[in-house]
């Protein structure tokens, strides 16, 4: 073999080589994008999945939820968000405010005591009624103040008068639990009371609102309401702007005696 013929074939063997190492270069080069290509989805995934989760985590559930929820007001309200509920005769010249906590023990003393005289005189028209609920117990531990104004909501959306019973039944010495059960936090409980109650017996639209929660914002929006109010404590009864409070006391009048003086009173005020 000539010189010439032998340097011809090493310079083909070397541009061979030299053509091989560039496309295994371009291989490597395109593998090694798809692998950063692939890492970089991977971390945008995990990154939005991480979002997600944290939005998920950070987005209000249940009553927390309710506090900002669009309001299903009850029927025989009005006002704003329909907290103004007034019960009674529109004739009578006087209203009552009234204070109170479903789940609040002294509420359920006061019911029990001197709630027949309140519905007696608010029958005859001696003054409306204007409900106020609160849920500040439920501060404490637990939900049935709220699940509980929220099941009066669905009374009040079937009358005033189911309202009233339903009220009634819920602070007897029967159904009303101790301040420590939270029993007004299971709707089967609340549906079990209202049994005792002729309007809501067996009313399907009632027994709905109360599982579907219709009027928890309206509940939640109804305590936001008390809260404002400046009161502190339930029961709490005003006429006129003024507390109205048993002699040498800052408590509403727990008998019926010291009720009907207190009553008669801010009357004739």
């Amino acid at each position: 073999m000539s010189s010439r013929n032998s340097q011809s074939n090493k310079a083909a063997a070397r541009e061979r080589l030299r053509a091989e190492r560039e496309r295994q270069a371009k291989k490597d080069k395109i593998r090694r994008q798809f692998i950063v290509a692939g890492a970089i989805v991977a971390v945008l995934a995990i990154a939005g999945g991480a979002g997600y989760a944290i939005v998920q985590a950070n987005k209000a559930t249940g009553w927390e939820a309710a506090k900002d929820a669009k309001v299903v007001a009850p029927k025989n309200t009005s006002g704003t968000d329909g907290t103004t509920v007034t019960l009674g005769k529109a004739s009578a010249k006087k209203t009552l405010e009234m204070y109170e906590d479903p789940r609040c023990p002294i509420c359920a003393s006061f019911e029990q005591t001197v709630g027949p005289t309140v519905k007696k005189d608010l029958d005859a028209g001696k003054f409306k009624i204007q409900y106020i609920g609160a849920t500040f117990i439920d501060n404490n531990g637990g939900e049935g103040s709220k699940n509980g104004l929220s099941a009066l909501g669905a009374a009040l959306n079937v009358s005033p008068d189911a309202f009233e019973a339903y009220k009634t039944a819920l602070y007897s010495a029967k159904w009303h639990p101790e301040e420590t059960t939270d029993k007004f936090k299971d709707d089967a409980y609340l549906i079990k009371v209202a049994q005792t109650v002729p309007a809501l017996k067996d009313n399907a639209a009632f027994q709905k609102a109360v599982k579907n929660g219709t009027y928890d914002a309206w509940a939640m929006r109804m305590s936001a309401k008390f809260d404002k109010s400046g009161v502190t404590g339930t029961p709490t009864l005003k006429m006129d702007g003024k507390k109205l409070t048993s002699a040498g006391s800052d408590n509403a009048p727990m008998t019926v005696a010291d009720f009907n003086t207190v009553i008669d009173k801010a009357l004739k005020a």
